[in-house]
């Protein structure tokens, strides 16, 4: 029975597509790691953070040190970079991905400008390169535990050829539309949890100037229509100081919410929110805070404002 098995898992493998994984950090680490545990044969391009690179090939990975040679290594080659800039410089020069001169599969998994990702995907058919966008949702932790959200924009068939693999580190796949609409969709999401924190942080503020404490507010929104997982979440922060409670930089929020407005202007639409928003984290980013993670916008707004939630909540202890 167990050489049965083998040689099953053999043949599964044989049938699975070849990965290419460039992005390993906190998000990508983990989804190449399901992809490792669920048979895909996985190639992921050097970095130097080493521990999530060697820890994927303990798992059984392999490691290539350009993107051409990831390519060549490749049949589907999946991005998790930080935006459109990034996802141009791995494709682009003589080490890049279309250097390797062969058909491909690119599922792009940033969150990248859904203009840009649109207009690749024109040029790359002309190099035989198929260009999906399948942005994510959730946290490193999900990525881990396999249970991510991920937003695919292709056409039906190119969808129904990525979703065995994005099966491999996701709990809900939901196709948006054409390419492009996966990025579209994963900007308005972060539209939505941005605007809460930074309506978050400036009702904390405008409570401190008057003398209510995180906790005190904390007490009226929990467990009411307004709370929810992101507010429990940032929260953890506001209350507990936990710096882990929501892993994502500052400085990537401002760059999503500057695409969003790219994409606003694009379209002639009126976004006056957006701009507050975007304005709330690029005071954090002037500030020297761009690395700290969203949460963190609320002690930068109180900061501006002459006022301290950190003490405020020592007071109430």
């Amino acid at each position: 029975m167990g050489a049965f098995n083998r040689a099953e898992q053999r043949r599964r493998n044989v049938m699975k597509e070849r990965i290419g994984f460039i992005g390993v950090g906190a998000m990508g680490s983990g989804m190449a790691g399901n992809l490792c545990a669920k048979g895909w044969p996985v190639t992921v391009l050097a970095h130097r953070n080493r521990a999530p690179v060697e820890k994927l090939l303990a798992a059984g990975a392999s490691e290539a040190t350009t993107p051409r040679e990831l390519a060549l290594a490749s049949d589907v080659v999946i991005l998790c970079v930080t935006g459109s800039d990034q996802v141009q410089q791995v494709l682009n020069g003589t080490d890049g991905i279309i250097a390797a001169g062969k058909p491909l599969f690119l599922i792009d998994c940033s969150t990248s400008n859904p203009s840009v990702t649109t207009k690749l995907a024109e040029e790359l058919a002309a190099s035989q390169i198929t260009l999906i966008d399948a942005p994510l949702a959730r946290t490193p932790k999900e990525a881990a535990e396999g249970k991510l959200d991920v937003m695919v924009g292709g056409s039906a068939a190119d969808v129904a050829r990525a979703r065995p693999i994005l099966e491999a580190f996701a709990a809900r796949i939901v196709p948006t539309g054409p390419v492009g609409s996966g990025h579209t969709m994963k900007l308005l999401n972060n539209f939505v949890s941005m605007g809460y924190s930074a309506i978050y942080s400036e009702a904390l503020m405008l409570g401190a100037k008057a003398g209510l404490t995180p906790q005190v507010f904390d007490s009226v929104l929990r467990g009411s229509r307004m709370d929810c997982g992101f507010y429990q979440a940032f929260f953890d922060f506001v209350l507990n100081r936990n710096e882990n409670a929501q892993r994502f930089a500052m400085v990537n929020a401002l760059k999503d919410m500057s695409y969003l407005s790219s994409f606003a202007l694009a379209s002639g639409a009126i976004n006056p929110i957006n701009a507050a928003v975007r304005n709330s984290f690029a005071t954090a980013v002037a500030a020297g805070r761009g690395n700290a993670f969203v949460p963190a916008l609320s002690d930068v707004i109180a900061a501006a404002n002459g006022v301290t939630l950190v003490e405020a909540a020592d007071a109430a202890d």
